[in-house]
Order: C-alpha cells, then sequence, then structure tokens
C-alpha cells in the first residue's frame, strides 16, 4: 500500500510544487511507484509536468466532486516514470460545491483510496493555501505532511499559523497526523540570512527538518517552462544532487532499498 505524503505550505513560492514534482520524479528514477495528485487549481503541478491544464477534462476537480472515477482519471508518463492526477483551473469551484457535501473534509481521501495498492508514493501537491482543498489534502496524508520552507526571513512568519492549523486538525479531525519532515529549500549560501533560518527552522521543528538542502538554481527555475523535473532538464546540476540526496534521505527512512546512481559531477 502507497505512502501517502501531503505537501503543504500557506505561504506561495516556497518551492511546495517544485518539491513535489522532483521528488516524485527520483523516486520513479529509484524504482519507485509513484503518483502526484494535484489539487491546486493554480494546476503548476500538471503544467510544470508539460500537461497544458486548459485540455484537462478528466482531473481531480471532476473525481472530487464524483464526476468520474480516479482511476480512468491518472496521466502516466513512461519517460519520466511518473503518474498524475492532473488538475484545472476548474478545481476552484470545488471550493464551493464541497461546502454543502456529506464529509467534505475526506473527499480526497475517499478518492484516492481505489488505487493506493497500486502506488509505492502517493504525493499531494496543496493549494498555497489553508482551504477546504488544503483540508482534504492534510486528512489524506496518512504517513505525513512535508513542509517546504524558503530559506528567507519571511518564510518564518507563516509556520506558526500553519502549525496552529495542524494541531487544530489533529485534534478535531485525524488525531494521527504529524509532520513528516520539513524541507528547507531556495537556499543561498552566501548570505548569512539564509543560514539564520536554517538554524531557526531546525529549532521551530526538531529532529523534523531534512538534512538535504536544495539550492536556490536558475535550472530549477527553468525546468517546469520545458515540462520536464531536474532530473531529465539538468540531471547534473547542484539541484539535482540535492533532490537525489533528498529522495534518498526518504526511502532510507522509510526502510527501503536505495540503488547506487552515478556520481554528478558538473555544477550549475
Amino acid at each position: 500500500m502507497a505512502k501517502i505524503f501531503t505537501l503543504v505550505n500557506q505561504k506561495g513560492g516556497v518551492g511546495k510544487t517544485t518539491s513535489a514534482i522532483n521528488v516524485g520524479a527520483f523516486l520513479g528514477l529509484y524504482g519507485q511507484r509513484v503518483l502526484i495528485v494535484d489539487i491546486d487549481p493554480q494546476a503548476n503541478a500538471t503544467s510544470s509536468l508539460g500537461i497544458d491544464k486548459l485540455t484537462v477534462k478528466k482531473g481531480s476537480y471532476e473525481v472530487l466532486v464524483g464526476l468520474t472515477p480516479i482511476g480512468p482519471s491518472i496521466l502516466h508518463n513512461p519517460r519520466l516514470k511518473i503518474s498524475i492526477l492532473p488538475s484545472s483551473p476548474a478545481l476552484a469551484g470545488a471550493e464551493v460545491e464541497l461546502m454543502n457535501s456529506d464529509k467534505r473534509n475526506f473527499k480526497l481521501r475517499e478518492m484516492i483510496e481505489p488505487v493506493v495498492d497500486r502506488y509505492d508514493y502517493i504525493l499531494i501537491d496543496c493549494p498555497p493555501s489553508l482551504s477546504i482543498l488544503t483540508i482534504n489534502g492534510l486528512l489524506a496524508a496518512q504517513n505525513g505532511v512535508l513542509i517546504p520552507v524558503q530559506c528567507e526571513y519571511l518564510a518564518l512568519e507563516g509556520l506558526g499559523q500553519l502549525t496552529d492549523t495542524l494541531q487544530r486538525i489533529k485534534r478535531s479531525l485525524f488525531p494521527e497526523l504529524d509532520v513528516r519532515g520539513v524541507i528547507l529549500t531556495m537556499y543561498d549560501g552566501r548570505t548569512r540570512l539564509a543560514m539564520d533560518v536554517v538554524q531557526e527552522v531546525r529549532k521551530f521543528f526538531p529532529d523534523k527538518v531534512f538534512q538535504t538542502i536544495v539550492p536556490r538554481s536558475i535550472r530549477l527555475a527553468e525546468a517546469p517552462s520545458y515540462g520536464l523535473p531536474i532530473s531529465v532538464y539538468a540531471p547534473t546540476s547542484s539541484a539535482a544532487k540535492a533532490y537525489s540526496a533528498l529522495t534518498r534521505e526518504i526511502l532510507k527512512q522509510d526502510g527501503k532499498n536505495i540503488p547506487a546512481i552515478e556520481e554528478f559531477t558538473e555544477e550549475d
């Protein structure tokens, strides 16, 4: 049965979708069966894999509101070795449609249940807000939450609000909800501020921060415009090395066998 992780941060631009796509891609590269579930109406994860969000006719919106089952809505990319349940701008309407629905907060959990035995990992990419869609994502996080945090001062300000939300959901709806790990992103080692933020985040989430830190990278910013993860677009870049190491860290924690890979030599 799949390990299900939800990537969440109500602040935008922290590397949430980037982490979902690239961890997913490296998991696929390392022999895992991976499904990315895009529940963001902006559909950035969908676009980042080269899918035109305006052409999606069967995706997370249609599945969430009961118009179609999840199985036929999943798209698989054999080259990238990952699958995705795509999103589209129509998903914005689900917020309203789900408000009067029974068990509206558990729709995503119910939606993915039929396919959990088909994958080793399911990564859920949430919108950058604490909305009903995000709550659905959190309640589906059977194996924990992954929180990307940008290594800049303002990124720290929203962590208190996010942890309060997680605690409320844990108390009232999902006692097993836990933070699986914090991913430090967009790190610029030339600045003292970035180092200070790393220290503060590690104080805020003791024993929860992954050792791997993802650097700020031009290649990483370019990759979505080509519809490719960094593992394909720039496999020898520093960002690729970081997401490879992060993925291997996750696999090791999960007790998975990690295949040997070639050493990277080039830098950004």
